[in-house]
């Protein structure tokens, strides 16, 4: 999608977002949605019940939501795309797709249903290496621990970074997990030194207000009654949400890593259990997102 009809897309949302009463979502047949939703008022998206299983590798695409595109907009449209990689990280969800493709359709799904963009009904896979990296404006990468890029993947993501790209990253935990991912980033952007995000960043803010750094445990974590996924590792003293980012030379974000989160999660488990859903998917995971593909397009 070219970035010029982008931006104008997003600024329609924004204006119909002030001039509506915020309220729950009306979808019409078009996929299109007037204004933005409130995001504690998400209907139950159809399809697969609450307490559905988790959907293998092997899927049926008529399971999830599908919407028209209009063929003037064909090739006018935000495409939510996953970055694949080799190699996989000591926990068995350190691995490129996981929580694929449940998360990503549901994503995409949510940010057509709850926002004026006109949004691609079928995600995309992409590697940092491959040319149609610069396809996507946004690309998403998860299980992080088991990154060890390649030179042609270091100079890919460094090349689309510096060119206009966003990167998002979740699902890490523990400070040893981050200095995994940081050195490996060093490597992409060496002279560039990674800082926290403040809690007035409009990431928090931008679309949905968040009061604050939004905190999304896997659906596991959460049925032990914790918010903290402890088979990642030693907390070593901070469990706290942090969100660090990458700047260009010209102040631009170009990376945002959603560490001690699994925002995520809350797109994929949707349909799985009511109450996660109710207080993570709506509240955190759905707005989180939102917030951060809106400004990586605006920004």
């Amino acid at each position: 999608m070219t970035r010029t009809l982008l931006i104008s897309t997003l600024l329609t949302t924004f204006v119909a977002a002030s001039a509506v009463q915020l309220g729950p979502s009306n979808q019409s047949s078009s996929g299109t949605t007037p204004g933005v939703a409130r995001p504690n008022q998400l209907p139950s998206r159809g399809g697969r019940g609450f307490g559905g299983g988790r959907r293998s590798q092997s899927f049926d695409r008529s399971d999830y939501p599908q919407w028209e595109i209009g063929e003037e907009f064909a090739h006018d449209v935000f495409t939510f795309a996953r970055v694949q990689y080799d190699g996989r990280g000591r926990t068995p969800d350190a691995r490129w797709n996981n929580d694929y493709p449940d998360a990503d359709l549901n994503f995409s799904y949510r940010l057509q249903q709850l926002t004026s963009m006109r949004v691609d009904p079928n995600a995309a896979v992409v590697r940092l290496d491959a040319p149609e990296l610069f396809d996507y404006p946004f690309v998403f990468m998860i299980g992080v621990t088991g990154v060890h890029f390649t030179d042609a993947e270091a100079k890919g993501l460094r090349k689309y970074l510096l060119n206009g790209g966003f990167l998002m990253v979740d699902d890490f935990w523990t400070q040893p997990e981050w200095n995994h991912i940081e050195n490996q980033m060093k490597r992409v952007l060496p002279h560039v030194r990674p800082t926290e995000l403040p809690r007035d960043h409009p990431i928090f803010n931008l679309v949905y207000d968040l009061k604050g750094v939004p905190r999304c445990p896997s659906i596991h974590a959460w049925q032990r009654g914790d918010t903290f996924e402890y088979w990642h590792g030693d907390p070593m003293g901070d469990e706290d949400p942090h969100f660090m980012g990458y700047h260009d030379a010209k102040g631009r974000l170009v990376a945002v890593f959603c560490m001690n989160n699994d925002i995520c999660d809350g797109w994929e488990r949707e349909t799985q259990n009511r109450e996660y859903f109710k207080l993570f998917s709506e509240r955190v995971s759905y707005p989180i997102g939102i917030n951060i593909v809106v400004y990586a397009l605006t920004h």
